[in-house]
């Protein structure tokens, strides 16, 4: 490859190493006071990432780049797609962005404690005018939405992605209907007490379990669980703790940490080059989602698991059989809290997410009108009534950072995971049983050959049918969901 081409190519991921990083700080130990200084200093760093994308020079080297080798032909593809988008986003808007999501994150952290929207509206308005500048920019063929699906779910279109929601909603309702009818698992904990502390220590030995390299990564705290990945010898995670069940800070550390190992899983090689990261966050999800709920919520999991959680917590979990804990951790019920969801209930979290977001986008949704919306949604697909923003249109931290056509990434993520998962099934010899043994590793060198080390040589989806056979589908899913749920409730799905 051309050597200044090359040198280019890392200089822009190591800007996006250290603008990963600053942001990852705003969210763990940044001073509260620091978030004015951080919002210049995001906006700083992410001008000059776009003035160094669309250089001139670097369009004349991407058009003569002299590769050799399929890897340099594919960093060179990545490449020549992200500065194609970026010339059209003037510098003053990759700055405004920048500030404004900075600003918008620490609006949301007020609002939240303020629990109103009110609080947050302004710095929500001000977003979505920009993403609907940035995305008329870029270009689209009548949806501005699908200008940011690109973003993060490159091919995805309104007109495949809608059907797909739709097709999903349709079937989940009357399973979570079935489901709810069914007897309730035992509330195995309340009135107890989880000591917050012990919580961390319990969530860190099932990092090292999963195989995640804490000498090349970390985990901290956050309002929000994220995975921030520098480069593959520096991965971020956090999670979050609530002393009245341990379950969001187990099931938080375990979706979080499927992420970090594809980041801490990219070729060594490939690290500062276009090709260490995965082709869509789509395909990014359906690791965290398949360690979250594939692994993380299975009986032989737990066979292995669940009495090292009750040695961590004896008094409260003693004299709680397995299969009773098993019932309370695949527990489906509609709930307010879509971090917090079960699998069955999850993705209509994302319907009425991507609903909102497409009428915000399409100018059709106003702010003001936002929360109001979202209530009235939720209502309608989960039967629920908001009381408070926090369990309503404040529980998210995507709209602050600007991230709109992110959330259809978490369905697609759980789709590709089923499909992944049926296929590591056949392909692992007695997989179940290393799961209760507390072997998880085999499933993480599975996934590192399958997927992680293939960075982004390939697009999801061609990976995915590489990888299953198969493109995206709702089948693996849905039957997954019938098999498991119909066992462990005693109803037919």
């Amino acid at each position: 490859m051309h050597p200044p081409l090359f040198a280019r190519m890392q200089e822009l991921r190591d800007l996006t190493a250290v603008i990963g990083l600053a942001s990852w700080d705003q969210e763990t130990y940044l001073p509260r006071k620091g978030d004015v200084a951080r919002a210049a200093q995001l906006a700083t760093l992410q001008g000059l990432y776009h003035e160094r994308l669309v250089d001139p020079r670097l369009g004349e080297w991407l058009d003569s780049p002299h590769t050799t080798g399929d890897d340099e032909v594919a960093m060179v593809r990545v490449l020549k797609k992200e500065r194609l988008r970026a010339v059209k986003i003037p510098g003053a808007l990759v700055k405004a962005l920048a500030e404004a999501q900075s600003k918008a994150l620490s609006g949301w952290r007020a609002a939240r404690d303020a629990q109103s929207f009110a609080v947050f509206r302004p710095f929500l308005e001000r977003l979505v005018a920009l993403r609907q500048e940035q995305a008329d920019a870029w270009g689209h063929e009548g949806e501005r939405y699908d200008a940011l699906l690109e973003g993060f779910e490159p091919g995805m279109r309104v007109k495949r992605l809608l059907p797909v929601l739709e097709d999903l909603a349709q079937r989940l309702t009357p399973m979570v209907g079935k489901l709810e009818a069914a007897p309730k698992p035992r509330d195995i904990f309340a009135g107890k007490r989880f000591e917050v502390d012990q919580q961390w220590a319990f969530t860190m030995g099932l990092l090292e379990a999963m195989g995640f390299d804490l000498e090349a990564g970390r985990q901290d705290r956050s309002t929000h669980p994220f995975t921030s990945g520098a480069h593959p010898s520096d991965v971020r995670l956090t999670t979050r703790l609530f002393p009245e069940s341990p379950l969001s800070a187990i099931f938080g550390t375990i979706h979080e940490g499927g992420h970090g190992l594809y980041e801490q899983g990219f070729p060594p090689e490939l690290a500062r080059t276009t090709l260490a990261q995965a082709p869509s966050m789509g395909l990014h999800e359906s690791q965290s989602r398949l360690w979250e709920n594939l692994v993380g919520r299975s009986a032989p999991f737990w066979t292995y698991f669940y009495p090292k959680l009750q040695a961590t917590f004896s008094a409260q979990l003693g004299g709680v059989p397995l299969a009773d804990f098993l019932r309370a951790t695949n527990k489906v019920e509609r709930s307010f809290i879509r971090v917090e969801a079960d699998e069955v209930t999850y993705n209509l979290h994302i319907v009425l997410r991507t609903e909102l977001e497409l009428g915000l986008v399409r100018g059709e949704l106003q702010v003001k009108d936002l929360e109001a919306a979202w209530n009235e949604k939720t209502k309608a697909l989960l039967g629920l009534t908001v009381t408070a923003p926090t369990h309503g249109v404040l529980q998210d931290i995507h709209w602050a950072w600007g991230e709109f056509g992110y959330f259809p990434t978490y369905t697609l993520g759980n789709l590709y995971a089923a499909s992944l998962w049926k296929r590591a099934l056949g392909d692992i010899t007695g997989l179940d049983a290393h799961l209760a043994r507390g072997d998880l590793l085999p499933v993480r060198n599975w996934l590192r050959e399958k997927i992680h080390r293939q960075g982004y040589r390939h697009e999801a989806e061609a990976l995915i049918r590489a990888v299953t056979g198969q493109g995206l589908t709702d089948v693996d899913f849905v039957e997954a969901l019938r098999s498991k749920y119909s066992a462990l409730y005693g109803v037919a799905l």
